[in-house]
């Protein structure tokens, strides 16, 4: 199964979408055991997302079969210092004793500019010394552009990287960068495959910062329901039909969403990854939620 869930709302109220705010840990309970009996293997989750590796601490059982990638601190500095390696090497150690674990799949960097500045070097070789320790299986790199991707791979040798795409976010696909990626035996994780939920949301709801891509979303929607599919599993089938991804990360409002995305991934589709190509889009106001202005 390529589907794997990322645990944003598992800690914060987050999403475009999402009217109902964090997800109660009873229910992440729920949650996991449904990805289990469907074979979903990955977890996402990071220091950054408020209490989401807390609820993950207290609801996964001591044996499980999920791997478990986490994320840096954010530094937003122009130099590296040895302080700085000290404090990536103490939010690893925490996230292990929150998350009750021994070990972890994957570690990234959560700010790819935090590995790109003078002696940025430093971090990443304290997570190699952490991999040699065993500590970790994966490092790598949370990324946003074809050009970051561009100047990781020149620099360090990298086992995992974090990209988004989605149907309106086609620019690492006709760029080459997934090819890329993959040639160079790189584990890649899909992530906004929803971008936040906007691709989720009914055109009307679409708050008016997004009005230059109405009649856009329109005519995609437009698309989809005319092959008698859902939104959901269009924009799933979007991305699992793409041979370079291996995970597909996907946000969750509830329960019901994950079933709902299941049903989704399992069903046959009409439509093909190129149906959607017409829809992309290059504008990153629109493609990165980091710049809304909502």
């Amino acid at each position: 199964m390529k589907l794997a869930i990322g645990t944003a709302q598992f800690g914060l109220d987050y999403g475009i979408s999402n009217q109902e705010g964090k997800i109660p840990e009873a229910e992440v309970g729920r949650i996991l055991n449904l990805a289990v009996e469907n074979g979903i293997r990955v977890l996402d989750t990071a220091p950054a997302y408020g209490t989401s590796e807390e609820v993950l601490g207290k609801t996964l059982p001591l044996q499980h079969e999920f791997a478990i990638v986490t994320k840096t601190p954010h530094f937003s500095k122009s130099c590296m210092t040895h302080d700085d390696v000290q404090a990536l090497e103490n939010s690893f150690y925490k996230s292990l004793r929150t998350l009750k674990q021994q070990s972890i799949y994957g570690l990234l960097i959560h700010n790819a500019h935090d590995v790109l500045i003078e002696d940025g070097y430093l971090l990443v070789n304290k997570m190699m010394d952490l991999q040699d320790q065993g500590l970790v299986s994966k490092i790598g790199v949370s990324v946003y552009t074809g050009e970051e991707i561009d100047k990781i791979l020149e620099r360090y040798k990298i086992d995992l990287i974090q990209l988004p795409i989605n149907i309106l976010d086609q620019r690492l696909i006709n760029s080459g960068h997934l090819s890329k990626l993959k040639d160079q035996g790189v584990e890649i994780h899909a992530r906004s495959i929803f971008l936040q939920g906007l691709l989720l949301m009914s055109p009307e709801e679409m708050p008016s910062y997004f009005h230059s891509i109405k009649e856009h979303i329109i005519c995609l929607h437009d698309l989809i329901i005319s092959q008698g599919m859902s939104i959901v599993q269009a924009v799933i089938a979007f991305i699992n039909h793409l041979p370079e991804i291996d995970k597909i990360l996907v946000g969750l409002n509830n329960y019901q969403h994950l079933q709902e995305i299941i049903e989704a991934i399992k069903k046959p589709t009409l439509l093909t990854t190129q149906d959607f190509y017409r829809f992309a889009i290059t504008d990153p106001d629109i493609l990165n939620p980091a710049k809304w202005k909502i």
